[in-house]
């Protein structure tokens, strides 16, 4: 959020905070870091032993957790989850900090969080199920499933997922900012996001670049919808989270989080102030953010989405296909972006962020989840993480997801 009206419409209509915050930062320091205690995760969970033995050794190790603790001070985090597994080499699995400043409980790495806009790659799945059925093609027009689209017979199914339609981000729109932030528990369907957008021009002709814009996720939602005679939310279900035998990953149906969870805060309110976001609704973000998960499931996703375990050969090809965003060292697929070797994408919704991405080339896991979305330096805290993280085992391929100039930050 930021203090000047105009700039804190923007950083709230992007609802994921790319948001410059002088006292909230500091307030959030010293609930922050009231915790020292670093909880580990046992052998029996994950394949990471506790302890620097089990792991990537003593020295890679404290290397690790002094840099993950040093970001989460510097930019005032509450709690922090970190898991990295490098076959053949070990792995790095750790909680630190708080989950609820008010009681203090500590930060585990068993709990369920909001993961945002990785909920784009379920998605985008589901889609692509859908054209290996040979229901749907990627170079069909959206005109076709959905009516009342801005340019609609010339934007396409493809362009929505590689973010190339041009199509006007619905978040970016100030009366659907003041409608959600004024009441945080109120349900908006589909429909209802997209009116926000369409009421405005598009912003360039389709294919022309690439702009990040959830207006694209929604209207895919409304595809898998249409095409599959299903709620969209059933069909990732069935078609998605069962295959990939993801029993911990759910598209809420309300504002509820399953325990255990952490509090998630956020400075995206009208005032600006810090508030509690566990428990608004998340309906506004839908097929574009609103999907919850855990540590376990992350892990196993981003393997199965980076590989295309659930996809034909050449599906995935095509879903690997990247294309330039105009952000030095971030390219863009079908709903997966690329950032310095590493494949997935990040989430990040009012309290809440993660990364889940995978190095093909060291075969790496990484996933990061944290109970804030407020940025430091004008960077989301979840990049910091992981690009910390990385500067240590993968110097050659370090994630540094650049927060793009005009603060339309993937969302």
């Amino acid at each position: 959020m930021r203090r000047t009206p105009s700039r804190r419409l923007l950083a709230a209509a992007l609802l994921a905070a790319s948001a410059l915050i002088p006292t909230a930062a500091a307030s959030a320091v010293t609930t922050a870091t009231h915790t020292p205690a670093v909880h580990l995760m046992g052998a029996d969970r994950d394949d990471c032993p506790a302890g620097p033995a089990g792991g990537l050794g003593r020295t890679t190790t404290a290397r690790l957790d002094k840099a993950v603790a040093d970001v989460r001070r510097q930019a005032g985090i509450p709690g922090v989850v970190v898991g990295l597994w490098m076959p053949g080499k070990g792995c790095y699995v750790r909680a630190t900090g708080v989950a609820d400043t008010v009681t203090h409980r500590p930060m585990t790495t068993d709990l369920y969080a909001r993961i945002g806009s990785e909920t784009k790659t379920f998605t985008v799945t589901a889609l692509l199920r859908l054209v290996d059925e040979g229901r749907i093609r990627l170079d069909d027009p959206i005109s076709r499933y959905v009516r009342g689209v801005p340019d609609g017979r010339h934007i396409t199914l493809r362009q929505l997922a590689e973010m190339r339609s041009g199509l006007f981000p619905y978040t970016a729109d100030p009366g659907f900012v003041h409608d959600l932030l004024s009441d945080t528990s109120r349900s908006f369907t589909p429909r209802e996001v997209l009116a926000y957008g369409f009421k405005h021009d598009n912003t360039f002709a389709p294919g022309k670049q690439f702009e990040y814009s959830n207006t694209n996720l929604v209207l895919l939602g409304l595809v898998i919808e249409k095409v599959s005679g299903q709620r969209t939310a059933d069909f990732i279900d069935r078609r998605v989270l069962r295959p990939a035998r993801l029993g911990h990953t759910l598209f809420p149906d309300g504002p509820e989080v399953p325990d255990p969870h952490a509090r998630g805060y956020t400075d995206q309110t009208l005032s600006g102030a810090v508030a509690d976001a566990t428990d608004w609704n998340p309906s506004w973000a839908w097929t574009a953010g609103a999907m919850i998960s855990d540590l376990r499931d992350l892990r196993s996703w981003a393997r199965t989405v980076a590989t295309g375990t659930l996809l034909s050969p050449e599906t995935q090809r095509q879903r690997l296909r990247m294309l330039p965003t105009g952000f030095p060292g971030l390219s863009y697929g079908l709903g997966i972006f690329e950032s310095g070797g590493w494949i997935g994408h990040n989430g990040s919704i009012p309290g809440y962020e993660t990364v889940t991405v995978y190095l093909p080339s060291q075969k790496a896991t990484l996933v990061v989840i944290l109970n804030t979305d407020i940025t430091y330096g004008g960077q989301e805290p979840s990049s910091l993480v992981a690009r910390a993280v990385t500067e240590i085992v993968t110097p050659d391929n370090v994630y540094d997801r650049p927060v793009p100039s005009n603060e339309q930050s993937l969302r």
